[in-house]
């Protein structure tokens, strides 16, 4: 059963919850209202959920007119509930006060009769947003500046607002917990229930916190607008005056006048100090003229007001001073992360070249790798060894092409592209600009905002990047771009090449080892409140035990919970007054950290291996050990692959089979072997699909072993393709493959010939623990991964005859 942490309890989630639907009604966590049931499946939840722990699921419905709504009538995420009181009112409904605790999103809806019932999925990552899950100061830093700027405006948004008490904006405060805050600002908003939905979507803080600000700034422009619009049908309607009326009515009015005067004038005091370039000046100047002619009320004038804000906001001219110190640099990156040496080199070179030419247009670098191993950190480091402004977007689910190039200005609510508004927050035309999971973009009828980005990242051509909303070109070749993605495969091949690939290929132990000993584990210790004078320590033993038998990840992000967990266990035991011990060994882990989840791998040499090949194969988070099973049953010649295979691998599958078929003399076979057998070929861990040109030789490989009956060597693992003639092809991620390799205990590692300029970018600790043999055939790979190799027919006939025993097979 999942556990939802609050700052004040916690509470034990069932799977399974009963659903009450809701119109027009988007219900937050930490939000504590009434609401009236009356219909008979809510009616029916409302029971479900007296009967049992007490919880609720609140989903808006996407159309409040549905009566009786089914699954695709509602939003997959909503607010968990706790009952608080229950009234039963004389017209048969019930007030209901509830309390909202959590987020959840829907994995299966269930509808009956009766009630809906959904199994949720806890959205806990923005729920434990603590300061502890956060990158480093500056992202606390960034936090508590959005939070700042809500608080202010909402204060502005409940003074123009006639439905909202005054008072209440005082009573909301972030102190402490930025979640809390975020949620019952959202839930005290009077906006669409769609807008409303798009907050409680957002999982990270940041993101809702930035949602919320760009909504309140629209909402308090538009009540402006409805104040002055009213003020003016008003004075209409009490008559023009005359030069010589001095009724309020008319004292109003002029005074009205002179703020428009005021206002004009502080904007052009605004264009004069922003130093604008020539372009930007004169378009400026040229919409100021336009705004005096117009109407104030009018809707166009805001429109204009608007736009002018963002061209006196950005960053035309504005310049942080890079520190080109490479030995700085070199001390950020090392203090900051552990390995990587690629990547620092990248940069360290970028340095080098910027002090001595002071000036270049900036690189894109693109950082692929695993979930987990300082994608994201690293571009912060990489800001701050250049003392540059970090600017981090997030694409991951971009799917408008707006997103990246801004709606044009006829648009009800334009705003700039995050491009430019990362260059807005930033302040300066030089920060480095993170593009967060850039593979991870969507395309639809909106548009393909990887299209989009081609223009921004071109050093060729984002000189004069035109955003929609601003209608000017605006210089990005200063900014150092730097994209992550977990692959390439989501990345479009335009897009690809006009950035310089840096891979990551996960860590090793040692290195995984180092750092949590210098990062994780003290990082840890200090938020949990056991980083005084007498600080408690992880043995080497414990921490080895830590990660081989309670992770399997290429990057630190299940290493960092495991942590976490050792360390709110420990902090549990000083708060109940136990006495401990200041160093935790191996052998206390299982209490802390219950029996272990990963056993060590079986990978003993014996007879038992008939059949069973070892392959690598490069997944989007690292690279893995595969086994690969072929069973040969009698039959009619079929073949059967099972374990969710992609097309690739299925031709693989095939490629392998006729190839024994077309060896059948020398492996000791009857040439018509095929027509009185069945092969069936299974890679385990059917649920996880499996798909690339790379697993040829090692479904081969199992083949030739299950129809000769010799085993394969079990310390040997392989990579590559195979032709009909036997050839092996080379294939890729050999750097993550090679790393899982040792993480396998793989001792021998068959890699094609054509692979072979890619060991020279392996880490020194996998050459010296792995033996890699390059092959170009696949006799070699038979030498190298059979116990003994297969004998040509006509010498088992040659044997047979003159009475000698033939070998296996």
């Amino acid at each position: 059963m999942p556990t939802l942490t609050r700052v004040e309890d916690q509470i034990e989630v069932p799977d399974r919850l009963p659903v009450v639907a809701l119109r027009d009604l988007v219900f937050f966590p930490y939000i504590v209202l009434p609401i009236l049931i009356g219909r008979r499946r809510s009616v029916a939840a409302l029971e479900a959920a007296q009967d049992d722990e007490g919880l609720v699921l609140l989903v808006t419905q996407k159309d409040p007119g549905v009566d009786d709504p089914g699954s695709s009538d509602l939003f997959r995420v909503g607010t968990i509930a706790r009952v608080v009181q229950v009234t039963q009112l004389p017209d048969g409904t019930s007030r209901v006060v509830l309390e909202g605790i959590g987020r959840a999103r829907i994995k299966r809806l269930t509808t009956t009769t009766e009630a809906l019932r959904a199994n949720v999925e806890l959205l806990i990552a923005s729920e434990l947003e603590r300061p502890e899950s956060l990158g480093s100061p500056d992202d606390a830093g960034n936090l508590d500046e959005l939070c700042d700027a809500v608080r202010t405006l909402y204060a502005d948004y409940a003074r123009l607002h006639d439905r909202i008490p005054d008072e209440l904006s005082t009573m909301l405060s972030a102190d402490g917990d930025r979640v809390r805050f975020a949620h019952l600002v959202a839930g005290h908003l009077i906006l669409p229930s769609v807008e409303k939905q798009e907050v409680l979507e957002e999982i990270l803080v940041e993101d809702q916190l930035s949602a919320l600000r760009e909504m309140l700034i629209r909402e308090i422009e538009i009540l402006r607008i409805e104040r002055k619009l009213d003020r003016q049908i008003q004075l209409q309607l009490g008559g023009k005056g005359s030069p010589f009326d001095l009724s309020p009515k008319s004292r109003q009015a002029g005074q009205e006048q002179g703020q428009d005067r005021e206002e004009w004038e502080e904007i052009a005091d605004q264009i004069e100090d922003a130093g604008l370039p020539d372009h930007a000046r004169a378009r400026a100047e040229k919409e100021l003229n336009r705004l005096k002619k117009l109407n104030p009320v009018a809707p166009e004038a805001a429109v204009i007001r608007t736009h002018l804000d963002w061209l006196v906001a950005l960053p035309w001219n504005q310049r942080s001073e890079d520190n080109l110190d490479v030995g700085h640099a070199a001390a950020i990156l090392d203090a900051e992360h552990f390995g990587l040496g690629e990547v620092k080199e990248r940069v360290l070179e970028h340095v080098a070249v910027l002090s001595l030419v002071r000036e270049m247009r900036g690189p894109i670098l693109c950082l692929v790798g695993p979930p987990g191993v300082g994608k994201t950190s690293l571009g912060s480091s990489i800001a701050r060894a250049l003392d540059r402004e970090f600017v981090r977007v997030s694409l991951g689910g971009v799917r408008d092409e707006a997103e990246i190039r801004g709606h044009r200005r006829t648009y009800v609510g334009a705003l700039p592209g995050r491009i430019i508004q990362g260059m807005r927050r930033s302040g300066t035309r030089n920060p480095v600009f993170l593009l967060d999971e850039i593979d991870k973009m969507a395309r639809d009828f909106h548009g393909d905002p990887g299209a989009a980005l081609l223009e921004v990242l071109d050093p060729a051509q984002n000189k004069s990047f035109t955003d929609h909303y601003l209608e000017l070109e605006y210089d990005l070749s200063d900014v150092l771009f730097i994209a992550t993605a977990n692959t390439l495969q989501g990345v479009p091949e335009p897009l690809r090449d006009r950035m310089e690939v840096i891979r990551l290929p996960g860590y090793l132990d040692t290195e995984k080892r180092e750092i949590a000993q210098r990062f994780l584990w003290p990082r840890q210790a200090l938020q949990h409140g056991l980083g005084s004078e007498e600080t408690i320590t992880l043995s080497a033993e414990a921490l080895d035990r830590v990660i081989r038998r309670y992770t399997r990840e290429a990057g630190v992000r299940e290493l960092n919970r495991r942590l976490s967990r050792i360390a709110r266990k420990l902090a549990r035991a000083v708060a109940d007054g136990e006495d401990l011990a200041d160093i935790v060994q191996a052998a206390d882990l299982k209490k802390l950290l219950g029996p272990p989840t990963y056993q060590p791998a079986d990978r003993d040499d014996d007879a038992d291996r008939i059949g069973i090949a070892n392959g690598l194969a490069w997944t989007s988070v690292g690279g893995e050990v595969m086994d690969v099973e072929v069973a040969i049953v009698a039959g009619s010649g079929n073949l059967r692959l099972t374990g969710t295979l992609g097309d690739v691998m299925k031709e693989s599958a095939q490629a392998a089979v006729t190839y024994a078929r077309s060896r059948a003399a020398l492996l000791g076979l009857d040439p018509q072997f095929h027509e009185k057998i069945d092969v069936h070929i299974h890679i385990p861990e059917g649920a996880t699909p499996k798909d690339g040109p790379s697993a040829g030789i090692t479904i081969a490989v199992a083949l030739i072993s299950a129809l000769t009956d010799i085993p394969t060597r079990s310390d040997v693992a392989m990579t590559g393709e195979i032709t009909l003639r036997g050839r092996v092809i080379g294939v890729g991620g050999v750097k993550e493959k090679a790393v899982a390799a040792l993480r396998g205990g793989m001792t021998k590692v068959v890699l094609p010939h054509a692979n072979e300029t890619d060991l020279e970018s392996l880490p020194r600790e996998v050459l010296d623990a792995v033996d890699f043999d390059l092959v170009k055939t696949m006799d070699e790979v038979m030498t190298a991964v059979l116990a003994s190799q297969p004998v040509d027919r006509r010498e088992r006939l040659r044997g047979a005859a003159a009475g000698v025993s033939p070998p296996h097979g």
